[in-house]
């Protein structure tokens, strides 16, 4: 399957360095590209892409209110790329619902795999956005369905509740799939599972309940 996406930068070397990386992968295709915040939400109404690439500084409307923007008509994943990494940027990007998180020192490989993380469905934060980063973002408002007990996590299983809690701590799938000796098939299922009893959008949502639910520490 190919992956679709948008690049909307405004710098002009910047995505072409972008889709020469991106096309390097087979499995990923450069449909469109935006200079602006505006030609952004315009580009994906239009082109509806599986990944959209985004700046946080650009013409018109900024990138974080693009990707909120977005959202609201189409289930892009999208993964905010700058140069500031701060920890502004980064609430703000989580809370108007992108995937993804990475400054734009990343290797050719990582973006890629970037790519091929959030169109999978998982959520992808740089190592440098440190576990500090998300549980002080943790304490910050967030959409999720509150059980009539009030503790959100009992609607899980024992064992969607240890999925939940490596989820929130870094593992991916197939990490999650090593440390509980199950399959990968299966660890996404759990994963799926709590995501739709919670009540989330996705991952980084998942990994905000389970900081403000106690499940992981701060």
């Amino acid at each position: 399957m190919t992956i679709s996406v948008l690049l909307a930068d405004d710098q002009h070397l910047v995505r072409a360095g972008f889709r020469s990386l991106l096309r390097r992968g087979r499995d990923i295709t450069v449909v469109g590209e935006a200079s602006t915040g505006d030609e952004a939400v315009r580009a994906a109404r239009t082109l509806r892409p599986d990944v959209i690439l985004m700046d946080i500084r650009m013409p018109g409307i900024d990138g974080i209110t693009a990707t909120r923007q977005i959202l609201g008509f189409h289930p892009a994943k999208i993964i905010i790329l700058t140069t500031f990494e701060t920890d502004e940027y980064v609430f703000a990007a989580l809370a108007a619902g992108a995937s993804g998180f990475l400054t734009k020192e990343i290797d050719p490989d990582g973006l890629r795999n970037a790519v091929r993380v959030v169109a999978a469905g998982d959520a992808l934060l740089s190592p440098s956005v440190t576990r500090r980063v998300v549980g002080e973002f943790a304490h910050r408002p967030v959409v999720a369905a509150a059980s009539p007990g009030g503790d959100r996590l009992a609607v899980l299983t024992e064992r969607e509740r240890e999925v939940v809690r490596l989820v929130a701590t870094g593992f991916s799938n197939d990490d999650i799939a090593r440390e509980l000796v199950i399959s990968p098939l299966t660890a996404k299922t759990h994963v799926t599972r709590a995501i739709a009893k919670l009540g989330v959008r996705d991952r980084v949502q998942l990994v905000i309940v389970a900081f403000q639910d106690g499940l992981v520490g701060n």
